[in-house]
């Protein structure tokens, strides 16, 4: 398997530091809101004496989750999925918007900050390896694809998502089992049949499922047996199975109810922002870059030639979640020259460590050049 020194460097370390004990919380399937609020949760309430946990979970029928980072109303086709009969909601991990069924097992870490590699692609990189390992015991040839994907002959199998959420760090994704490619293509908004006819060709092309590459699929127990198994050998650790606690069932509760509200479904964007004024002598302009990790979508309201406010989205992975948020802040009133908005870029990125995997300083200056 490739990495083998890398792998062996994580594992010693993780060992180095581990309680040892991992607890496993298997959920079956549950409510689509409660699939993505159960890590959430144990995130919230995370403290030094909660156990390194993983959750595999699937939801009971089908949902689209939208990415921290972006504005749901201009990704998300909301008529469609209001006839469709499929609630939006958003998670607090970054990425994209995606369709969500029972036919993806979700795979949820919430560790300690300190059992993880330092490096944000290390920690994707030590997240993939027993679901990698995995798909080898099941005749998949499975890789690890930096930053954060698994791909087998070049197609995509599994996306991953990372946050710190308290004081958890949190890596999420699945095992596909299969997709349904030509609803994806229906949920997002999309200016022209013809673009949408070319996500699904896309999605065709570039994606695969364990439906699609074995003659005959285990049954899903198994499969986590096997998980499992790979799981306990890398890590070095006991798995042990538990259950939710009554903190974090109470508190998957609360997010059940947030996830739900407009306000946090729609909460991103400036349009939403009683603060925008516009007047004569103001200039507000978006762009669209592409970066290797994730599209960026600038909302700038400029003022004599300085950034009097901007809003960031898009569907890259940033870590910290919140990161985002206040680079926004430590933006406003920068002057829009390059060297100004360098300095302060780089500034921030040293000062709080912002990471985003596949968007670096450059990405972020070429795209604020488009303003």
């Amino acid at each position: 398997m490739e990495n083998k020194n890398v792998y062996f460097e994580v594992r010693t370390k993780l060992t180095m530091t581990n309680q040892k004990q991992i607890r496993v919380i298997e959920l079956g399937e549950v409510s689509p809101v409660r699939s993505q609020t159960c890590y959430h949760a144990v995130g919230h309430t995370f403290g030094p004496d909660t156990p390194d946990t993983v959750i595999l979970v699937s939801p009971n029928s089908p949902y689209v989750c939208v990415g921290f980072h972006q504005e749901t109303g201009r990704e998300v086709d909301l008529d469609f999925c209001c006839q469709a009969g499929l609630p939006v909601y958003r998670r607090e991990v970054g990425g994209g918007a995606v369709y969500l069924d029972r036919d993806q097992l979700f795979v949820q870490w919430i560790f300690h900050p300190e059992h993880f590699p330092a490096g944000l692609e290390d920690k994707f990189r030590f997240y993939v390896e027993p679901m990698v390992r995995t798909y080898h015991r099941l005749g998949i040839p499975a890789e690890y694809r930096p930053v954060n994907d698994i791909q087998v002959a070049g197609k995509k199998i599994c996306g991953t998502g990372a946050a710190r959420i308290n004081q958890a760090e949190v890596i999420v994704g699945s095992f596909m089992f299969d997709f349904d490619k030509k609803m994806m293509a229906k949920v997002l908004k999309i200016p022209s049949e013809k673009m949408r006819d070319k996500i699904f060709q896309s999605l065709e092309q570039y994606m695969t499922t364990i439906k699609e590459l074995l003659p005959e699929v285990l049954a899903r127990e198994k499969i986590i047996e096997i998980y499992l198994e790979e799981l306990a050998r890398l890590t070095e650790a006991e798995l042990v199975g538990g259950k939710m606690t009554e903190a974090e069932l109470a508190e998957a509760e609360r997010l059940d109810r947030l996830f739900e509200s407009k306000d946090w479904i729609f909460h991103k964007g400036p349009l939403h922002s009683p603060a925008i004024k516009i007047h004569e002598d103001v200039h507000l302009k978006e762009i669209d870059y592409k970066a290797p990790g994730g599209l960026i979508r600038l909302t700038a309201r400029i003022k004599a030639g300085r950034l009097d406010a901007v809003w960031i989205s898009g569907d890259f992975t940033a870590f910290p979640k919140e990161g985002i948020a206040e680079l926004e802040k430590a933006l406003a009133g920068v002057s829009l020259d390059e060297k100004s908005l360098q300095e302060a870029i780089s500034k921030f990125m040293a000062q709080t460590g912002l990471s985003c995997p596949g968007v670096e300083l450059e990405d972020w200056l070429s795209a604020f050049r488009q303003l």
